[in-house]
């Protein structure tokens, strides 16, 4: 994955956007013009706060299937991307949770967006779903038959999940990379909002090569320095919504402040590597 090509950045922020409940989610309002709304409002916040990209996520959906999602909200979130693309700029991508990864797939084809997101795209999980499968056979057969060139981002040992057996991380990232032939890796914390620890994310980029390696989760202003020094990318939700509570909406000086906390880490981390070397002095 050419992250220059795809966000004209080498280290991007993409800053996740929740929908609103959609129709056949328990919470589902009965009003799409409000989701419409609310995700316009949000996207503009991102874009004008300085993010490289945005996923689109059915968040508030829950409790998730661990298959496919009713048609309505394959639907409802094609016209929602629809409607941001004709808004912001930077690239848009989806994740169709728990892990609808063939209908993101048909959406970002269909809109042009530009990447999805898989939360498990091979292996096997324990979720709260229950067991879910990895979709690689599928989904890639699918982008073929599509003629598509959406870019694949996947999860490694997702978040709110458990791999059924004890696989090393080494070995899971470079399956899915390799057997699962993802173009780019996210590494999460256990939760939403947890942030993944930095050995761990040595441990996912050694084994990623060439590919790309994302911060998936607990990202903020306070860790981004330490997090960034073995990630490519971040994808940044709970700590651009006001009072960092994953409930509430983007707050746009949140959203300034952590770009500028990430460009501020980057630089620091540019100049340590500039450094001279020191030589000790003979006698």
């Amino acid at each position: 994955m050419d992250l220059i090509k795809v966000f004209n950045t080498r280290n991007p922020v993409i800053g996740v956007l929740h929908l609103l409940p959609l129709p056949t989610s328990p919470r589902w309002q009965g009003d799409l013009q409000s989701v419409v709304d609310r995700a316009e409002q949000e996207a503009t916040a991102l874009a004008s706060g300085g993010v490289h990209g945005i996923i689109v996520e059915n968040f508030f959906d829950a409790p998730f299937t661990k298959g496919a999602v009713d048609p309505a909200v394959v639907s409802a979130m094609g016209l929602v991307v629809q409607r941001l693309q004709t808004l912001v700029t930077v690239p848009i991508g989806i994740n169709v949770l728990r892990n609808d990864a063939r209908s993101a797939l048909a959406i970002a084809t269909c809109t042009g967006a530009a990447f999805i997101r898989v939360n498990v795209l091979t292996g096997v999980m324990a979720t709260d779903q229950g067991l879910i499968e990895g979709c690689a056979h599928d989904l890639l057969r699918y982008r073929k038959e599509l003629g598509s060139s959406v870019q694949i981002l996947a999860d490694v040992l997702v978040k709110h999940a458990r791999p059924l057996g004890s696989p090393n991380l080494t070995t899971a990232v470079q399956e899915t990379i390799h057997r699962g032939l993802a173009d780019g890796i996210i590494l999460s914390g256990w939760a939403t909002g947890s942030p993944p620890n930095l050995e761990d994310l040595e441990l996912a980029k050694a084994a990623a090569g060439d590919r790309p390696v994302f911060i998936g989760s607990g990202a903020d202003v306070d860790n981004i320095g330490t997090l960034m020094k073995a990630a490519d990318g971040v994808i940044v939700a709970s700590s651009l919504k006001r009072q960092g509570d994953v409930n509430q909406p983007i707050d746009p000086i949140r959203v300034g402040q952590f770009v500028e906390a990430m460009q501020e880490s980057l630089e620091a981390l540019e100049g340590n590597l500039n450094l001279p070397t020191m030589v000790a002095p003979k006698g």
